[in-house]
């Protein structure tokens, strides 16, 4: 089963008296990066959190947002008045009216916007009482999240079996192409050691060596079965429930090479051509494998 890797999930769930609300939403990324905001009285369920969200999502940058807010009076946080601190800066604003001669009044709310004057001090917490709320949270939130993530999968899956069909259709038509241009090869080249040497009569035996040796180079046989090989093991991983991104990425980057293997040695324009129709239905299966998980 494919999984986008770009998703978007949101979930609010109730414990008590406190709401919780989560939010998760991914990109793509070579590897697992987690980012993860949550109250800081909370930080002590970090890594437990991290563990959920790893266990569900294996690759792409992921935020994660946990917020929570109490429909009581109740405050997370008190502010304390930072005293002695304030007496400093009065001391000090006295030193400076006596030395310059300034107005020595101040404004209360330009006291409160210099430094540390109020102080937020959270309030102490009954972490084991919240924790059910912070995993449930992120839980709903997770399975919204891979919903979407898996619709973007079907999709995706959709898009890649369509240009499965085609590349194999490409393969057929090149496979049905191989004998018409070696007979082509040796009407031409009888063709033109005829009007080269006029009334002398042609060495069949040397020409049928010359053939033969141009099949054999020419020979793309092994590069067919090998396409077609990687396209058989793409469509089976399409089923597979795991990551799948990194494989179904090399798997194009190998047929890619058979195509390119596949062009040069056979010396005929249509399969020339039809490997360039190839090669662009290769790169836009790889270009939709970034979002793949």
């Amino acid at each position: 089963m494919i999984k986008s890797m770009t998703a978007y999930g949101r979930s609010e769930y109730k414990l008590g008296d406190i709401f919780f609300t989560a939010e998760i939403k991914s990109v793509n990324n070579r590897y697992r990066d987690i980012i993860l905001r949550i109250p800081n009285s909370f930080k002590v369920l970090e890594d437990e959190l991290k563990a959920i969200v790893a266990s569900r999502i294996r690759r792409g940058r992921i935020d994660v947002s946990i917020q929570m807010e109490d429909s009581s009076d109740t405050t997370f946080y008190n502010l304390e008045l930072n005293g002695p601190l304030v007496e400093s800066y009065f001391r000090v604003f006295k030193q400076l009216g006596e030395r310059f001669g300034l107005d020595q009044k101040i404004r209360l709310e330009s006291l409160c916007q210099m430094k540390d004057v109020i102080l937020m001090k959270p309030e102490e917490v009954d972490v084991e009482k919240l924790r059910p709320g912070f995993h449930e949270a992120l839980i709903q939130a997770l399975d919204s999240f891979d919903l979407m993530r898996v619709k973007e999968g079907e999709t995706l899956e959709d898009d890649f079996e369509k240009r499965l069909k085609l590349l194999e259709g490409y393969v057929s038509e090149v496979e049905k192409r191989v004998p018409d241009f070696v007979e082509k090869y040796h009407k031409k080249l009888k063709k033109n050691v005829n009007r080269m040497l006029k009334d002398i009569t042609v060495d069949e035996v040397r020409l049928a060596q010359e053939v033969a040796f141009f099949a054999e180079k020419s020979d793309i046989t092994e590069e067919i079965v090998r396409i077609r090989s990687h396209l058989g093991q793409f469509r089976e991983y399409l089923s597979v429930d795991e990551a799948l991104g990194r494989k179904l990425d090399f798997l194009t980057q190998e047929i890619n090479r058979e195509v390119n293997t596949l062009a040069s040695k056979a010396s005929d324009s249509f399969i020339v051509r039809t490997a360039v129709e190839m090669k662009a239905e290769q790169e836009k299966m790889r270009e939709q494998i970034q979002n793949v998980e």
